[in-house]
């Protein structure tokens, strides 16, 4: 399970997706440069080989340890693309072709710009068909995708069913989870998509009810409509949303932060878990500004930042086991996650300062002294305050 979205607004287009899968599966945050003239014919994707080609794009990826492909992720021409689980008729129930998450990371390394992203998943998807496990343990569990694709001048929303897919431009919002939405005509699709809508005849019911994927989507739609005005700590707040409660008590597929369920009925109930979060704002002539948790639980974990030069954190590999014992701590003292929270939210309004006034040294100078001071945990007796380094 995942929710995506995307707006644009005040000269930007703000994108954040919250990656959904197994608690234990840990995610990488990776950055490839560009590649001019490579030689290679052919590519090993998650489960098949396809042809290589010879230039890409510099790419900044999230990606489940044990597969090629991408979660999510952002390329140096500003193209950003989520992709989510959906659940169709038509899935392929045996051998394998491409993951999504392989055509995420294809639309991302091959496109520059969001329309060509889009054409080349499209291309990829009708002469590769798309399929396989895609569950880290759990190989039976096998899905179809959506997709939101954006860079600064547009937005896209691509939905798939076995080898059909139906497009649409958006205007000024989105927001996808894991059951189809795109009802009606749309700008594209091909030739045997349903005008309707893939949700008439070719959506499973099933998991999507189960899931809560339409309501995970209205609370998202209804996040971004109550904005005031975009910002990557606003966009921080929406991803962080719990349905009730704090996500470790009354947790439930409502919640954008999800957090797996507890006990053999709410571990079958609600299996997935936030394991990344991405925020992302694209402005024309700017190098995107971007931020991910890079581990689990994005409402008690800081969103660090990543540019296509310089350090990050992110890099490391420490970063998403050490945020997955944090959880662990978080989740037996209530105490503690209040005061984390609170300086999580002192921290981050000068890191996501810094990152949208591309100040990326300092940002990364902010993420030093968090984590230098120890500042994601607390005995209940000390505080810390971090400061902005002067600019």
């Amino acid at each position: 399970m995942c929710d995506t979205i995307a707006l644009r607004r005040s000269g930007a287009v703000w994108f954040a997706k919250n990656s959904d899968r197994e608690p234990g599966e840990s995610q990488r945050v990776e950055r490839h440069p560009a590649v001019l003239g490579d030689t290679r014919e052919k590519l090993a994707c998650t489960h098949i080989e396809i042809d290589q080609v010879p230039d890409r794009q510099a790419v900044i990826l999230s990606r489940p340890d044990w597969m090629w492909g991408a979660e999510m992720g952002v390329n140096g021409a500003g193209v950003v693309i989520g992709n989510e689980a959906v659940f169709s008729r038509r899935v392929m129930t045996r051998g394998a072709a491409l993951l999504g998450m392989d055509l995420v990371r294809l639309g991302l390394e091959r496109g520059g710009s969001a329309h060509e992203a889009a054409a080349i998943i499209i291309h990829l998807l009708e002469t590769h068909g798309q399929g396989g496990p895609a569950g880290w343990r759990d190989k039976g569990f096998r899905y179809d995708n959506s997709f939101l694709i954006a860079d600064a001048a547009e937005i896209l929303v691509l939905e798939t069913c076995g080898r059909e897919w139906r497009l649409e431009r958006v205007t000024s919002h989105a927001a996808i989870s894991n059951a189809y939405a795109l009802a009606g005509p749309v700008t594209m699709a091909s030739e045997g998509a349903p005008i309707e809508g893939f949700m008439t005849t070719d959506e499973t019911w099933l998991k999507p009810k189960f899931g809560r994927a339409r309501e995970r989507r209205a609370c998202a739609l209804a996040a971004i409509e109550a904005l005031d005005a975009p910002s990557l700590a606003a966009l921080a707040r929406i991803m962080r949303r719990h349905d009730h409660g704090d996500g470790f008590e009354g947790g439930s597929n409502r919640d954008l932060c999800l957090h797996h369920g507890g006990g053999m009925l709410g571990k079958f109930l609600r299996p997935s878990h936030t394991t990344n979060s991405l925020l992302v704002r694209l402005m024309p002539g700017v190098a995107p500004a971007i931020t991910m948790t890079g581990t689990k639980t994005p409402c008690v974990s800081l969103y660090r930042p990543i540019a296509f030069e310089g350090s990050s954190s992110l890099l490391s590999a420490e970063v998403w086991p050490s945020g997955a014992a944090h959880h662990d701590r978080m989740a037996a003292d209530p105490d503690a996650r209040a005061q984390v929270r609170a300086r999580i939210a002192a921290a981050e309004t000068h890191i996501f300062s810094a990152v949208e006034a591309g100040r990326h040294d300092v940002a990364e100078a902010l993420i030093e002294a968090w984590d230098d001071h120890g500042l994601a945990e607390t005995n209940g007796k000390t505080s810390v305050e971090i400061n902005a380094p002067s600019a």
